[in-house]
């Protein structure tokens, strides 16, 4: 859309623009076109466009997308875009704030694609919604005040590294693509704009806690010019930090490196789990099928030889009887990467299904205590990898600690989602969950 037709589209609607909501409309067709073409769109792809406004990009995007997904939240032209698109059965239109979108809607779709010329207001809200872990997202190209990206690409010792910074590259390439005078837009902002691409980064990190990494950045920025020396915790003497990790002891937060933090991260979980998957010289009692013990073999035997032996899966609800689920880190010898229960494990020799449930409860989520009520026994099959299952539900209102060795991110997923997603996409999650779910859902239909 060129100046003329975004004007006569506002006007069409009654539409003021806005400082406030931070209404700056592409009127570019040729930047438009090009913002389109860096997102590198496959006829397969769902594209989620953030601030559609005027539809400058949309009109590029809708033609070679399968599914388009546009929040706006302004209401006149949210039904404007469902007026212009009401015949275009693969768009959708939301009159939503996208920093409060709910995501985990998403989920049961698969991986989607981000476009958005974002508002300067609400950007960075926006990004973090969509791009905190988990995150669907698999190539985000995005357009943001010029100030703002240099704070995402910032490097150690400039006066733009900081929180963002850091948070943004712990989990993504960002990369500045092109710069964008104010007369691209109306009206014009006082301020060029940058158009950005981002994808997941392909850093190989060792496995750390991403909230104790947040909170450590915190504290260390909290007062950025002073010595982070009196900002990390006590648990550890930071003079025997700073000889571990080859640091000076009068350091700052500015001058140290991503990598760094990672490490420092690492330094200070204390988590006995942080480093080690899974133990393959465990002990696992061997069983038949009617679950009766017939000897006992080390874990990578058991798994190696498809040996019949016990586990437990556990179901956390919170007062919203919205569920838990982790996603499996990618160390675990089984279903790495893949989404599972909120917590589970093989029963150690000799143990009972009621205490192993107890103890992954403590080990994987950091819950002590909770109320634990079996559902019933899964018999082993090839599917769940030949296990007697103890299948449990537990409830739980207050914050989870995973280790990171074994759990890459967990959240918690309206059970309807959960149902939605499992039906679609039955190769995101475990083996297992399937058979533990559909168990889960019937027992709900019987009582």
């Amino acid at each position: 859309m060129n100046q003329s037709e975004v004007r006569e589209a506002l006007d069409a609607y009654e539409v003021t623009p806005s400082k406030k909501l931070g209404q700056n409309f592409l009127c570019d067709q040729n930047v438009a076109q090009w913002i389109v073409d860096q997102l590198e769109i496959r006829p397969d792809d769902t594209v989620i466009e953030v601030g559609p406004g005027t539809g400058a990009l949309t009109e590029f995007l809708v033609p070679i997308a399968k599914r388009v997904i546009l929040i706006e939240f302004d209401a006149r032209l949210a039904d404007r875009l469902t007026t212009v698109f009401a015949a275009v059965d693969h768009v959708t239109v939301y009159h939503q704030d996208a920093v409060r979108f709910d995501v985990r809607s998403l989920f049961p779709s698969g991986p989607v694609k981000l476009l958005g010329n974002l508002p300067y207001s609400s950007g960075g809200a926006i990004l973090a919604n969509f791009l905190s872990r988990p995150s669907l997202v698999t190539r985000a190209v995005v357009m943001l005040q010029k100030e703002f990206i240099d704070r995402i690409v910032a490097q150690p010792r400039t006066k733009a590294y900081g929180i963002l910074s850091l948070r943004m590259q712990a989990e993504w390439d960002s990369k500045p693509l092109k710069t964008v005078p104010p007369e691209a837009f109306y009206p014009r902002p006082l301020i060029d704009s940058t158009v950005m691409v981002v994808q997941p980064t392909l850093t190989a990190w060792k496995p750390y806690d991403h909230k104790l990494f947040d909170e450590l950045i915190r504290r260390g920025f909290a007062q950025r010019r002073k010595m982070l020396r009196k900002a990390m915790p006590e648990h550890i003497e930071w003079s025997e930090a700073c000889k571990k990790l080859g640091i000076q002891e009068t350091c700052r937060a500015e001058e140290l490196s991503l990598s760094t933090w990672v490490e420092i991260t690492r330094l200070y979980d204390n988590h006995p789990l942080k480093d080690q998957a899974q133990d393959p010289d465990e002990l696992f009692d061997v069983v038949n099928e009617n679950d009766e013990v017939t000897g006992q073999e080390k874990r990578a035997t058991v798994h190696e030889k498809s040996l019949i032996h016990r586990a437990v899966h556990i179901l956390v609800f919170n007062k919203k009887n919205e569920v838990f689920l982790q996603k499996r880190s990618l160390l675990k010898d089984t279903n790495p990467g893949l989404w599972n229960a909120s917590a589970s494990g093989h029963l150690d020799s000799g143990e009972t299904y009621d205490a192993a449930a107890a103890r992954e409860l403590k080990e994987e989520l950091g819950i002590n205590d909770a109320p634990l009520k079996f559902i019933k026994k899964l018999p082993p099959t090839e599917a769940n990898g030949r296990e007697h299952i103890g299948l449990y539900i537990s409830a739980h209102q207050g914050s989870v600690k995973y280790p990171c060795s074994e759990v890459e991110c967990g959240i918690w997923f309206p059970q309807e989602v959960v149902t939605e997603w499992l039906q679609s996409r039955p190769q995101d999650f475990a083996s297992a969950f399937k058979e533990s779910w559909n168990a889960f859902s019937v027992h709900l239909n019987t009582i």
